[in-house]
């Protein structure tokens, strides 16, 4: 949301170049996704070319190595991506579109040299897809307790099991999977590369879901998979803490896309509000509908700051965990509180399809589930505190 002073707020976490980015970013949309939009959801899917020409921008490669493909750039500078991103509308199409943000980083930051060359340099410049597999129909949250085996057999290991929710499964090239190497617990998960093409591996039909309709969502099956040993990514059974590692910037991205998904529906309420009439004045001649709004705004406001300032301790080297673990709580909390307020602030339009009040209201149920429930979320805040 655009408001008078808003160069001031945030001018001490974004930069000019910041600024550029962001209107090369918004462009972009305008013009290749925002037009194409309703289509796509109602197809619950979209062009798997959309990689491409997102790759070919640049805007996926920020702060890989330049070695690789990547470019300079700092979280802010993703931050900026995920925001304008956001602003076509559909949170579900900009997380497929972003399944790299998730499966890449361990990968960058464990892999060896040949592993990034094969599975992390053709993934930033768009040529293949990339997913992430943690999720078990099993066990949800609950990651310590996956139960996908890899047995190692000689040079290979002998995947077995299953996946689930996993955003990009029917497009994806590869998977990052989380795998037992090990015995029971955390301390025997392992990752492996996982190509999509490798005999016994399969994917199920578009999951259909509440929202995020345009996200390509998928169930995977392992069947005696042989994957190489050489795409075991770092250590063997030390996958969990890479698991850990990586759903902190998860959890900073569904913040972001909380507070952005705030911000839309504030914006829509306040244009219906000044145009809509209702007893021979508009809505916003009425206390109840200002006051509603006021809440809506200082809401959004806290989170956003709060976010960035998290963000901003992140960017500096700064321990997170339990802040990161909080902006996200907060940040969904908000977006349902907003969400819910702008639907009955659009009244009967609030509950049709075509409005954007009702697309984002579905598509923001998602935000406190995925990348770790709100109440895993409060159980590591509250180990952090005690």
């Amino acid at each position: 949301m655009e408001t008078k002073n808003s160069s001031v707020t945030y001018q001490q976490y974004f930069s000019k170049e910041h600024e550029l980015l962001r209107k090369a970013v918004r462009d972009f949309v305008k013009k290749e996704i925002t037009p194409f939009v309703e289509e796509w959801e109602e197809a619950n899917d979209f062009p798997k070319e959309l990689y491409k020409k997102v790759a070919d921008l640049g805007f996926n490669s920020i702060g890989y190595p330049e070695e690789y493909g990547g470019t300079p750039g700092d979280i802010f500078d993703q931050i900026v991506v995920t925001e304008e991103l956001c602003r076509c509308g559909s949170t579900g199409l900009v997380a497929s579109l972003g399944s790299h943000g998730i499966s890449l980083p361990p990968i960058a930051a464990h892999g060896t040299p040949e592993q990034k060359k094969k599975y992390l340099e053709p993934v930033i410049t768009g040529d293949r897809i990339s997913a992430l597999g943690i999720t078990e129909p099993s066990g949800g949250s609950d990651v310590a307790n996956l139960k996908t085996t890899a047995i190692r057999e000689g040079d290979y290991y002998l995947v077995n099991g299953s996946k689930t929710f996993i955003t990009s499964a029917l497009h994806a090239d590869q998977i990052t999977c989380a795998v037992r190497t090990g015995g029971e617990g955390a301390h025997g998960i392992s990752f492996l590369i996982i190509d999509t093409d490798t005999p016994g591996f399969s994917v199920s039909k578009e999951l259909k879901k509440m929202g995020w309709w345009a996200s390509n969502t998928g169930e995977i099956f392992f069947d005696n998979c042989r994957v190489p040993v050489e795409n075991l990514i770092g250590e063997e059974n030390k996958g969990f803490y890479y698991i850990m590692e990586n759903f902190q910037a998860e959890r900073l991205s569904l913040a972001l896309m909380a507070n952005i998904t705030s911000e839309l529906a504030l914006e829509e309420s306040l244009k219906y509000a000044r145009e809509r009439d209702a007893f021979g004045k508009p809505l916003t001649g009425f206390q109840v509908t200002r006051h509603k709004l006021a809440d809506m705004a200082t809401m959004l406001e806290a989170s956003r700051e709060f976010t960035y300032r998290v963000a901003a301790k992140m960017n500096a080297g700064v321990e997170q965990i339990k802040e990161v673990s909080m902006a996200k709580n907060f940040a969904c909390t908000v977006s349902n509180q907003v969400t819910f307020d702008a639907t009955q602030i659009f009244g009967g339009y609030g509950f049709m399809r075509g409005y954007l009040v009702e697309r984002l209201y579905r598509d923001n149920r998602i935000l406190s589930i995925g990348g770790g429930t709100q109440e895993i979320m409060k159980e590591i805040i509250s180990k952090l505190i005690l």
